[in-house]
């Protein structure tokens, strides 16, 4: 079930990514921090009196070229377009600007739930600061000071109250996939192909989608699938640093709803830093993954092409050793027929489950072909293991000492777990914990 959205926004210096480190470093436990295609932390998985929710920071200005207002209204498109609420930030130091009162008003008409922030409110006596900002009619402001921590536990009281309530749960037997990637590698087309219909606008110019698209179909042997489209994930026209942090924002939520993840390359421009960003995200949020290589038939190829481009893929993607590679083409629907059937294996083997008596024979002849490591003359023990979960498989392997467990030893017995039981397109996570 996909988590909700908490966008943070504002103009620029008012500590809206203080803010955001605040809130995801200290008050609340994070589950997932994961770095965007900017320098800066956009996104967090997060925990508040147990609700989930997910965080963004939309940032701020770093292009002082760059039209101001124009980078304001993006930042609020961006919450009006994801959000489930939004959280506004101003600054008590500077007061109410013109800036504050146009994000206002363009806040105003989402009829979302805003929270009016009002940040920098380092001492009790600034308190009284605070009255003006409710001139903006954002309802009353909370005072805070993000570098002190003071006031955050009452706005993510708030931001808790006005999360939408959790849905019912999802039939277990349908299995979501989204297609993400940057603009313009093809993802719409891909989909009308595999559709057999013009379910989207497929345009050569990036951007044309604006909104995510969910498209549900079932195959000839009756599985039911959810096909979410991410293609609007830049808009058209000048592009800032704060576009690309919506197109991340925007895969990140369609990951997060997936099961199963077709990462979609472009063969004519071939493999870019933000693919693998993307597909990082994926895995670290334990996602099965397919790496389809779109536009096939615009490539000039001979014997060793494909082997090649295989090559290049395994070398670039070193961190997702397990996601199969498919070339097709959307024009031709080369191979497109193969995809189901490659989501649904991929399915079968995020769902499966190991009984502990055959894990445990793996372990151990691991273990007899590559003996545990030392270290400081003490020797790690592997005692027994256990599968614990599903969605990505998850294992617990009980030991003497957890800090003799070197990653490079967890890398070997994930390989030969994989070697036995295959696993193929999912993560599989390995947990090392001591014995009690």
């Amino acid at each position: 079930m996909a988590l909700p959205t908490v966008a943070i926004v504002g103009r620029p210096n008012v500590g809206k990514s203080t803010l955001f480190n605040r809130i995801a470093g200290e008050r609340i436990s994070i589950v997932e921090d994961v770095e965007g295609v900017t320098r800066d932390r956009i996104y967090a998985t997060a925990e508040w009196l147990n609700r989930s929710f997910s965080l963004i920071d939309t940032g701020g200005i770093d292009d002082v070229d760059a039209p101001f207002m124009e980078q304001i209204k993006h930042q609020a498109d961006i919450a009006m377009t994801e959000a489930d609420v939004i959280v506004f930030v101003v600054s008590a130091k500077e007061g109410v600007t013109d800036a504050d009162e146009y994000v206002a008003k363009i806040l105003y008409r989402t009829h979302k739930p805003v929270i009016l922030v009002v940040n920098k409110v380092d001492n009790p006596e600034m308190k009284s600061e605070i009255y003006d900002f409710y001139s903006l009619g954002l309802g009353d402001p909370y005072p805070v000071s993000s570098v002190h921590g003071m006031g955050t536990g009452d706005v993510l009281d708030a931001i808790i109250n006005d999360l939408p309530n959790e849905g019912e749960e999802e039939d277990p037997d349908l299995i979501k996939f989204s297609l993400i990637g940057r603009p313009n590698v093809g993802k719409s087309s891909l989909i009308n192909a595999i559709l057999g219909e013009e379910r989207v606008i497929a345009s050569p110019i990036a951007g044309t989608t604006r909104d995510a698209i969910d498209t549900t179909f079932v195959d000839s042997e009756g599985q039911e699938y959810l096909m979410i489209d991410t293609a609007g994930m830049r808009k058209s026209g000048k592009v800032y640093e704060n576009t690309e942090k919506y197109s991340v924002m925007r895969s990140m939520r369609a990951i997060d709803r997936s099961d199963i993840v077709l990462l979609v390359i472009n063969a004519e421009e071939g493999i870019r830093d933000y693919d693998k960003r993307i597909a990082g995200f994926a895995h670290e949020a334990g996602k099965g993954m397919i790496i389809v290589v779109n536009k096939w038939d615009a490539i000039e190829k001979d014997n060793h092409t494909t082997n090649q481009w295989e090559a290049n893929i395994r070398e670039e993607f070193q961190f997702i050793p397990y996601a199969p590679i498919i070339f097709v083409s959307a024009v031709t629907k080369q191979r497109l027929n193969r995809l189901p059937e490659m989501i649904k294996r991929i399915s079968e083997s995020q769902n499966r489950r190991i009984s502990s008596a055959v894990l445990n024979e793996v372990i151990m002849d691991a273990v007899a072909i590559n003996p545990t490591p030392t270290d400081k003359g003490r020797r790690l023990k592997i005692f027994y293991a256990t599968q614990v979960s599903v969605k990505p498989p998850t294992f617990v392997i009980f030991v003497n000492e957890e800090e003799l467990m070197h990653f490079s030893y967890l890398r070997f017995l994930d390989n030969q777990i994989r070697k036995a039981f295959g696993f193929e397109g999912t993560p599989i996570h390995l947990i090392a914990r001591k014995r009690k």
